[in-house]
């Protein structure tokens, strides 16, 4: 069974496994969390894989929505596990076969050149000023060309046939934990 490595992915993990139990998670509480948890507001990403790194859902926020990380880690886990729209809600049978990471992300900044990109630095996101978005976290293996990173997030905001030039690029980065 997966065994959380940091206090972002224990985190998650406990949140998820208590929803199980409860249908409130709000008032978790995690004794001996680093006392900066509550003090820092920043997006994040919950990623949930199967233990063959099968993507088992993932959900997160490019701005905080909550007060603190804590609280933001908490929300975006129980998207991932529940709510990604592309996988059915986890199960609780399915907890021991799942590995989980957080990322927590910097500021995205909006880029001029695309030669500004590499894709196992930066993430993307790509917006039409408007209302589409897509979004897509650094530094994933089979992501390995600028091009291929554009090509997917343009898919994903649903912008394939939008023109890069009347497009907005911001890169950010994360540091990802296991």
């Amino acid at each position: 069974m997966y065994s959380p490595q940091s206090p972002y992915t224990r985190i998650a993990f406990e949140t998820i496994k208590e929803s199980f139990r409860q249908d409130h998670i709000k008032n978790l509480k995690l004794p001996d969390l680093p006392p900066e948890l509550f003090k820092i507001r920043r997006g994040c990403f919950v990623s949930l894989h199967k233990l063959d790194d099968e993507l088992r859902g993932c959900i997160g926020t490019i701005e905080p929505r909550e007060d603190n990380l804590v609280e933001e880690i908490k929300r975006n886990a129980i998207s991932a596990a529940f709510h990604d729209h592309r996988f059915d809600p986890l199960s609780e049978w399915e907890l021991p076969g799942i590995k989980i990471s957080v990322d927590v992300l910097t500021r995205p900044e909006q880029i001029s050149s695309l030669s500004d990109l590499d894709p196992q630095i930066y993430g993307l996101i790509v917006s039409d000023g408007k209302i589409q978005k897509g979004v897509l976290l650094p530094s994933i293996p089979e992501i390995d060309t600028i091009e291929k990173q554009i090509r997917i997030v343009k898919r994903k905001a649903d912008l394939s046939n939008t023109d890069d030039r009347n497009l907005i690029f911001y890169r950010f980065t994360s540091n990802r934990y296991h």
